[in-house]
């Protein structure tokens, strides 16, 4: 059963009751998909709670963009993350991107029943966390585009070729 809403709640946050963003983070093969809408602050990750997971230096990087944001920020939005391939660290950064991405799209968004002040606000904060995410660090929004190189016809890898022998 879904909580309810408090009455005006989608006033302060931009968003209607029942509307959500989803938005994308890539890092080298893991893909995160993270579906932000309005709500208390939980933060789930592949249906996990952020603060039950294990590894901490996963779980900080993970949130990096919510604690930049503040408590102002979280308090006001559910966040939850789907990832999938790569490794732990890849699907981190992933995810990282992926809420720093809903958040500022979440933000900047106005619905038709909102107030022009409300909506104003909305974007001021949109502009201000992304100012302060390329601030930090511009991989959160931007992304990093180095891949892996595909290795090539008749050698062991990319680069390394077979050893000559001189005599």
């Amino acid at each position: 059963m879904e909580r309810q809403q408090p009455k005006g709640a989608h006033e302060a946050t931009g968003q209607a009751a029942g509307q959500f963003i989803v938005s994308i983070g890539k890092r080298k093969t893991a893909i995160a998909r993270a579906y932000v809408r309005p709500g208390s602050g939980r933060v789930r990750v592949n249906g996990t709670p952020l603060e039950l997971i294990p590894t901490e230096v996963v779980r900080l990087k993970i949130m990096e963009p919510l604690i930049i944001a503040g408590d102002a920020v979280r308090n006001v939005v559910d966040i939850d993350v789907s990832v999938k391939g790569g490794g732990f660290m890849g699907q981190a950064e992933a995810a990282r991107m992926a809420i720093a991405r809903g958040l500022v799209e979440f933000f900047s968004k106005c619905v038709p029943d909102q107030s022009p002040e409300g909506c104003e606000r909305s974007r001021a904060v949109a502009e201000k966390l992304k100012a302060l995410y390329n601030e930090y660090d511009r991989t959160m929004l931007a992304g990093d585009y180095r891949r892996t190189e595909p290795e090539k016809y008749m050698r062991y890898s990319a680069r390394r070729r077979w050893q000559t022998s001189y005599r």
